[in-house]
């Protein structure tokens, strides 16, 4: 039995869940995409080098919207067990499947890593995200219905948990840390890290923003092993959050 059905086996009922994403070459956008996306920098540049800085800070925000960038990688980390398994993108090379630690790290490409994570959804009631309801869970919702792929789980009904659906229940670390809002500032992962005394991923080599630039490099282990820090951290503040403020 392969690692990956191991990972199977026996699943808990929470799954912590999060994607690494990469935007397009704006360059090889087409031109009606092309001035869609930058015609209000045009209108709120007063100079000419205003404009280049903010075309600049538009290209390495592609990858934040599913509709200028592919998911390159998707982690999923039972909770219960602490073990997961990592999809991850690496166009033009085959990397065989291997587990290190307790991660299973599995090469597909972008319609199967979404196949896989529905199927698997299938299987939890708990999903637990770090700025999942802004980000991770609509991306993944938005790429599978560009797939052709239908969501298993409606991951997004009802921002409060009572809302919810009793076997789809999506607990949002940020919301939940400052209570839908009420507290001012929202706070990073490594911010809420660093203050509960969890080893934070931004701490190391790579964050996300590297993430594009290591894609483009062929480095593709290193953002599926970004990710794993991401998984872990998040895991761990979950912990805090239900421990001490799940009242």
């Amino acid at each position: 039995m392969s690692s990956f059905s191991n990972f199977e086996k026996n699943f808990g009922k929470k799954v912590i869940i999060d994607i690494e994403t990469v935007g397009e070459d704006f360059d090889s956008l087409d031109e009606v995409t092309k001035e869609n996306l930058t015609r209000w920098i045009r209108k709120e540049s007063e100079t000419e080098e205003d404009y280049n800085k903010a075309l600049e800070d538009l290209k390495n925000r592609l990858g934040f919207s599913p509709l200028t960038a592919e998911i390159v990688v998707i982690g999923m980390l039972d909770y219960e067990r602490n073990e997961g398994i990592v999809y991850f993108q690496a166009p033009d090379e085959k990397i065989d499947e291997f587990k290190e630690n307790n991660i299973t790290f599995k090469q597909l490409s972008e319609k199967q890593m979404l196949e896989e994570f529905w199927r698997i959804a299938n299987f939890y009631h708990y999903f637990i995200t770090f700025n999942g309801r802004t980000f991770d869970i609509p991306f993944i919702m938005i790429r599978s219905a560009v797939w052709g792929i239908k969501p298993t789980k409606d991951l997004m009904r009802g921002r409060y948990i009572y809302q919810q659906s009793p076997d789809a229940i999506h607990i949002d670390l940020a919301d939940q840390l400052t209570f839908y809002g009420a507290l001012q500032k929202k706070g990073s992962l490594h911010l809420w890290s660093r203050i509960f005394g969890i080893e934070s991923p931004k701490a190391f080599s790579v964050t996300g923003d590297d993430v594009g630039r290591l894609f483009n490099e062929k480095k593709y282990l290193d953002i599926a092993k970004y990710n794993v820090l991401d998984l872990k951290a998040t895991r761990e503040l979950f912990k805090r959050w239900n421990d001490y403020l799940n009242i």
